[in-house]
């Protein structure tokens, strides 16, 4: 029955295959479950009801993809859209999270009907290439700095509004070592880098505490009082339905949290799905992708499952890679990989204990690394797109808001465009939205 619903043998695989990369894939995901908490708690969310959230959306949203779509590609809270969620719709915005949960419950279910009736092609040729690279490179920078701030690593300075905080602090010198390590276990091609960049981490500031290195009014990794816990906290679970009145009272600002949360959403699924279907060997001869639609529809669907447990948008996973590399094929890795997250659920005294804002620094700096790589595909020999790609980063990181870095830099190449007589290519959609980001930049509505 298996191998007949997931084409074990027409993919060249078997059962203990699938497993062992499904585990694979969850253990290369597993940072988000140390990550997400942390992040999202900062908008007044509980930690342990997060924590829950992420867990049972990402195990859901995989065993979707598992089993609608058969593709090997693990699912959960994407980086980059938690920091807008945090940082931009509430922390920027001030928004309530409920209402950002309304956001992404709505994003996702646009996103949903755009792959339904089948404007994705549409959208993906009417943005620009180069701004989709500068702003996923621009949010990769913008982790990074999150990281070293939650560290202490970054602090705030009145002289030079920023500056470097104490080396030999101990929450400073384990994120130094911790990203060290990550960074040499990448490097060095490890299986699961991140996660156990992250272990070794949490182990060394377990013994900073034990040794009475760090003080009690630190924030450190310690032994947890419980292992494994029962008793799940569903806080958050719904939340989102009290949040679209508060939405919905000002308009063109729900335009650009919408924008934000679909855009980063949109060509990041793209970019992260096509390329792992044709290293499972699902591109036809034709330069199609097999499956691809419903790989597209399961990761829609997994962005509503998040909303509606608590967490920021669920998507598909590049770390799916080191599953997919390990010869998984089907969706019953994905379906391991969802399990695994779900039953990761009793744990959450373990994780929330360990992975501190110091451990999880790491992982920040890391997939900011990763996200920065692709600025290398932009065309450098045009200013138009210079000037607006370095308007991209610079406000995402100095305004510390992502939407108010894409605004800056959409307004940047309509400007440039124009100035250069190329007003023409212009996509009728880019106009729009220049509009918007302009109303949205001189009233911040």
């Amino acid at each position: 029955m298996l191998n007949k619903f997931f084409k074990l043998k027409e993919n060249n695989t078997d059962i203990k295959t699938e497993v062992i990369a499904g585990i694979t894939t969850f253990l290369a995901m597993s940072y988000i479950l140390g990550v997400n908490p942390g992040m999202l708690s900062e908008t007044g969310m509980p930690l342990e009801g997060v924590f829950i959230a992420t867990a049972l959306a990402s195990g859901i949203a995989c065993i979707i993809m598992g089993i609608l779509a058969n593709y090997p590609v693990g699912l959960s809270a994407g980086m980059g859209l938690n920091a807008i969620f945090t940082y931009t719709i509430v922390l920027g915005m001030g928004l309530s999270w409920n209402a950002a949960l309304a956001a992404v419950f709505l994003s996702s279910v646009i996103f949903f009907i755009i792959t339904i009736v089948g404007l994705r092609e549409a959208i993906l040729n009417a943005i620009p290439k180069d701004l989709k690279l500068a702003i996923g490179s621009g949010i990769g920078f913008f982790l990074a700095f999150l990281g070293l701030a939650n560290a202490g690593i970054i602090v705030s300075d009145p002289s030079t509004i920023v500056g470097l905080g104490s080396l030999v602090s101990p929450p400073v010198t384990l994120a130094l070592i911790g990203i060290i390590i990550t960074l040499v276990l990448y490097v060095r091609k490890v299986p699961a880098a991140v996660f156990f960049g992250l272990l070794i981490t949490a182990i060394i500031g377990v013994i900073y505490t034990a040794i009475g290195y760090a003080s009690p009014d630190v924030i450190m990794p310690a032994l947890p009082a419980n292992w494994i816990s029962f008793n799940l906290d569903f806080s958050v679970f719904g939340g989102f339905l009290s949040g679209f009145g508060e939405l919905f009272k000002n308009i063109p600002s729900l335009i650009v949290i919408l924008f934000s949360l679909l855009f980063v959403t949109f060509f990041d699924t793209t970019g992260t799905l096509i390329p792992l279907a044709k290293e499972c060997g699902y591109e036809n001869e034709d330069g199609t992708t097999e499956g691809i639609n419903r790989a597209f529809i399961s990761d829609a669907l997994g962005g509503i499952v998040g909303a509606i447990f608590g967490s920021s948008t669920v998507t598909a996973y590049v770390e799916s890679a080191t599953g997919i590399g390990l010869g998984g094929r089907t969706g019953i890795t994905a379906i391991v990989t969802g399990i695994l997250f779900i039953l990761s659920v009793f744990i959450s005294p373990t994780v929330l204990a360990l992975f501190t804002s110091s451990v999880t620094s790491a992982a920040l700096v890391i997939v900011g690394i990763l996200m920065f790589v692709q600025i290398k595909e932009i065309q450098w020999d045009e200013m138009a797109i210079v000037a607006s790609v370095f308007m991209t980063i610079l406000m995402m990181l100095l305004t510390y808001s992502i939407s108010l870095g894409i605004a800056f830099g959409f307004c940047t190449y309509v400007i440039t465009r124009v100035a250069s007589g190329k007003y023409k290519e212009l996509n009728p959609l880019v106009w729009v939205l220049f509009v918007v980001f302009i109303l949205y930049l001189i009233f911040g509505i």
